[in-house]
């Protein structure tokens, strides 16, 4: 179960491809001790509960956050299911005592990065237009050095594409030891900007190998994601989208969306599905209606359908306006992904031995691996 509350909509920068729009509204007490319960009363003790903190930029509202906290943990059906807590933020409101709070609480932090400064800049800059970098870089160090649950979201698009080898390299010559890679669904990608992809996604991988050869091993959602799938061969069920199901986002006034990524103005109109005081409306539930279903034909006949991540419906919303239609961009990225993944995997195996099946096998307790 996953739950995203976004404790405010304002944020102190005007990054150009954020998905939610900026307003000067924050969680009440009362909602948030109402969004408490609501997550209490949509989560079981038999499976773990992800609680995010999410904004606009969270930091801006700390107070909230830790009230929130307190809430969670003071709960009485905490002690009989297993929390998971993390704050998304954009990195540049860091301090000593948002870190030991985050280590006291055992809170993930993830600091949203898009690479290097000459990067990350292109995109992510403050409200006056002037470069987030640099008190970013600041931050990514402080975190890596000080937070054994931190890890680094950077965005890739058309014209940073080419620059995502170089990122990677950047963060872990920084100390980051799990690094996030995700498209920018809603931009416009071309035909040469997707053979871009494939390229870049090969190079990732390539790093990817000399990390582990040189016995540096980091995780990179792209490669290490691919390499679980393949071993399983193809998603499970429960890993596949789960919005408005297993998958919760609510909005500063309270409103229930099906993933924090279709909040958009967060008043309660596209997409969302419910308030916290009437509760879920299952006639607003469209994207789990079984006419939902992948559309793509391609899909349905591709070999690799069961290992490909066309079912995530906020990111084919993004990129094709519908829950249930990938475009080019996902279908080029998931093969990319696949291949780099799979070569990652091979090199891997064959020069370390059966490092990812022995890792993924033994805990299954199987001892059967596969290396055709």
């Amino acid at each position: 179960m996953k739950f995203t509350l976004c404790v405010t909509q304002a944020c102190n920068l005007a990054c150009d491809y954020c998905y939610i729009v900026k307003q000067p509204k924050s969680m009440s007490a009362e909602t948030a001790r109402k969004a408490v319960d609501f997550i209490y009363d949509h989560s079981s003790p038999n499976e773990v509960t992800r609680i995010g903190f999410f904004g606009g930029e969270p930091l801006l509202q700390f107070d909230r956050i830790k009230q929130l906290t307190e809430f969670i943990e003071t709960h009485p059906d905490f002690a009989s299911n297993s929390i998971e807590l993390s704050i998304a933020t954009n990195g540049t409101i860091i301090n000593q005592e948002i870190i030991d709070f985050a280590k006291t609480h055992d809170i993930s932090v993830g600091i949203s990065c898009d690479g290097p400064p000459i990067v990350h800049d292109l995109h992510r800059v403050d409200l006056k237009g002037m470069p987030s970098s640099i008190v970013i870089a600041e931050n990514i160090d402080t975190c890596a050095q000080e937070l054994s649950a931190f890890i680094v979201n950077a965005v890739h698009r058309p014209d940073t594409i080419e620059a995502l080898p170089e990122a990677v390299d950047y963060f872990v010559e920084k100390g980051v030891k799990n690094i996030y890679l995700n498209p920018d669904y809603s931009a416009t990608w071309d035909i040469a900007d997707l053979r871009n992809v494939v390229k870049a996604y090969k190079e990732v991988g390539d790093l990817y190998i000399s990390y582990y050869l040189e016995q540096r091993p980091v995780f990179i959602s792209l490669i290490d994601y691919k390499i679980t799938t393949i071993l399983r061969k193809g998603y499970r069920p429960e890993e596949t989208c789960r919005m408005g199901r297993g998958e919760f986002a609510i909005t500063a006034d309270g409103f229930i969306y099906p993933c924090e990524r279709l909040i958009g103005t967060g008043d309660g109109a596209d997409h969302c599905i419910g308030h916290l005081d009437t509760g879920i409306d299952a006639s607003k539930m469209s994207c789990h209606t079984k006419q939902n279903r992948v559309l793509n034909s391609e899909c349905l006949t591709c070999s690799l359908k069961d290992y490909c991540m066309n079912w995530c419906g906020c990111s084919n919303f993004m990129a094709s306006g519908y829950y249930n239609r990938v475009n080019d961009l996902i279908c080029v990225s998931e093969k990319a992904a696949l291949g780099a993944a799979f070569e990652a995997f091979r090199v891997i195996e064959e020069k370390l031995g059966p490092t990812f099946c022995d890792h993924f096998f033994d805990s299954i307790n199987d001892s059967s691996c596969i290396h055709e």
